[in-house]
């Protein structure tokens, strides 16, 4: 039995999905160091059989160095180079001639600070990995930029768990199909770059001025801000809920009451919410800088585009939903869908074993 090793980062359930396919699917066993949990993500997750989990503060780097040793990984991922003991490890499995994959959703931004790193990544780069699995094209040109051929890259790292979400939005048709509902949904943490703020103020500004009709606004999330977001004049809209933090297990019963989906985010390199929302068939609202448009959303077909960080260009947008047809909302919703199930959990296991079969490594 092949063994699969991932050293990563934060966990979440779309990622577990996927390994829990590849276990199913494939005859190999899953090896997973993991970072604490964030407290701002709290997510309960469950493992799949053959998945031994270990906890990343029970190992210094000499001890995580010689775990892997004694799991003896036929393949290894990382979640970049942020973690110094990972990329020990690394190193330790090139010189065994075993890939390691470098696992990013960073995308390429040609800024100074992005040339200086790979100027000084690509002294080492090859002595850790010899794959890159990467989110989108973005993504995908900044590993070539990093000196990974073209055919030791891979797109796709990032899969929402299709059927999960997929089942939500099967079982709340006939009721949108009665009833549809005028209610604009944001998930995400509340930090500085997902735009809560400017969310909350631009719909607050369109019920003040009538031009909101009667739509509401439902916020799903935790994080540093908040608190201040809820207390500030457009946070504290009586037609703005604050939900808190949802588990994914419960946020069925939130997008069953919810019309269209929005993310404001001003810096969003993917975003895997965006293929959970439209899997479940809620028509689009995004801001240019979620990557995640790129495979799930078609302007103009299942949602809009509005300006990152635009406010103006945001309350436009919310204004076109807000007059938008419930039959054209539903149309939307019906081609997120299918846009939302293109890329699935089964598809990203096999692209764990493309990776573990392919020798070629880089250029």
């Amino acid at each position: 039995m092949k063994k699969v090793l991932f050293l990563y980062t934060e966990l979440a359930p779309y990622f577990l999905a996927g390994v829990e396919r590849l276990v199913q699917d494939h005859d190999v066993e899953v090896h997973l160091v993991r970072w604490p949990v964030n407290r701002e993500a709290p997510f309960h997750l469950r493992f799949a059989e053959r998945v031994t989990v270990y906890e990343r503060t029970a190992y210094d780097d000499a001890g995580l160095l010689a775990l892997v040793r004694t799991i003896a990984p036929d393949i290894a991922f990382a979640s970049g180079w942020v973690d110094k003991g990972y990329l020990r490890a690394c190193r330790a499995l090139r010189k065994r001639s075993i890939p390691v994959v470098m696992c990013s959703d960073t995308a390429w931004r040609g800024d100074a600070r992005q040339w200086l790193a790979v100027a000084a990544a690509r002294t080492w780069l090859s002595s850790a990995f010899s794959h890159a699995w990467v989110t989108g094209e973005a993504q995908a040109a900044y590993a070539r930029k990093l000196s990974f051929a073209a055919r030791a890259v891979r797109t796709g790292f990032y899969a929402a768990d299709v059927d999960r979400f997929a089942d939500i939005g099967a079982r709340t048709a006939t009721a949108k199909a009665a009833r549809y509902p005028h209610r604009f949904l944001c998930v995400a943490r509340y930090i500085p770059t997902k735009g809560h703020q400017q969310l909350c103020d631009a719909f607050a500004a369109l019920c003040d001025t009538g031009d909101a009709g009667d739509w509401e606004l439902w916020i799903a999330g935790t994080g540093e801000l908040e608190e201040a977001v809820k207390a500030s004049p457009g946070g504290r809209h009586p037609r703005i809920r604050h939900l808190g933090f949802v588990q994914a297990d419960d946020l069925g019963g939130v997008i069953a009451e919810s019309g269209v989906f929005v993310l404001p985010s001003t810096y969003e390199p993917w975003g895997v919410v965006v293929q959970e929302m439209a899997c479940a068939g809620l028509p689009l609202l995004l801001s240019s800088a979620v990557g995640a448009r790129e495979r799930f959303l078609e302007d103009a077909v299942n949602g809009h585009v509005f300006r990152a960080g635009d406010a103006a260009s945001l309350r436009m947008m919310l204004r076109m939903m807000v007059l938008s047809g419930d039959d054209e909302l539903r149309a939307m919703g019906a081609r997120s869908h299918v846009l939302g199930r293109s890329w699935t959990p089964r598809r990203w296991a096999a692209t764990v074993m493309d990776l573990l079969h392919d020798r070629h490594g880089q250029a």
